[in-house]
C-alpha cells in the first residue's frame, strides 16, 4: 500500500508477539536482581525485608503488566514512502521518516533478541531526534525490510533538503 506523507495516522503492525515474553525476560533482569539483594540484605537487617516485599510486588504486577501494556503502545508501518513507528512506555514516541530523507537501515540484535529470534530495525536520517527504531520485528522479517527500504531509499531520487 503506498500511503503518502500528507495523509499521517498511526501505524498498523503489532511488532512480533514472541516481543512479550522478551519484554517479561527484560523486567525479570532488571528486578529480580534487587530483589535478591534486598532479601540478602534482610537476613542481616531485618527491616530491608519490608523493602524486599514491596520490591516483589512491584516485581510480580511489572512482570505481567508492561509486556502486555507495551504490546498495547507499539506498531509499525513501512510504506514506499516512509517508515512510521510507535513506541514506548512511559513517555510515548511516534515518528515518521520519509524515505527520502533515509541515511541508513540497519538491523541490530542484542544476546536476548537472539533468544527470542527478534531483532530491531534501525532507519537513521539526518533528524535531530536520532533514528526511528522499530524493535522486536521478527529476525527474518527485519532483514527482508532493511533490504527492501535500503532499495527503497536508493531508488528514491527526490531532494528532500
Amino acid at each position: 500500500m503506498n500511503t503518502s506523507l500528507s495523509g499521517l495516522r498511526p501505524p498498523r503492525h503489532h511488532v512480533d508477539p514472541r516481543c512479550r515474553r522478551w519484554w517479561t525476560a527484560q523486567v525479570a533482569l532488571w528486578m529480580v536482581g534487587p530483589l535478591v539483594v534486598a532479601v540478602v540484605l534482610g537476613l542481616v537487617l531485618p527491616w530491608v525485608f519490608l523493602i524486599a516485599a514491596a520490591w516483589s510486588v512491584l516485581t510480580v504486577v511489572s512482570l505481567v503488566a508492561v509486556p502486555r501494556v507495551r504490546w498495547a503502545i507499539h506498531r509499525w508501518e513501512a510504506t514506499d514512502d516512509a517508515v512510521y513507528s510507535r513506541s514506548g512506555l512511559f513517555w510515548e514516541e511516534w515518528r515518521a521518516a520519509p524515505l527520502s530523507r533515509v541515511q541508513t537501515v540497519d538491523k541490530t540484535r542484542g544476546p536476548l533478541q537472539r533468544q527470542f529470534g527478534l531483532a530491531t530495525v534501525v532507519v537513521t536520517t539526518a533528524s535531530s531526534k536520532g533514528a526511528v527504531r522499530i524493535s522486536a520485528l521478527d529476525a527474518a522479517q527485519a532483514e527482508e525490510m532493511v533490504d527492501r527500504l535500503t532499495l527503497l531509499a536508493e531508488d528514491d531520487q527526490r531532494d528532500a533538503t
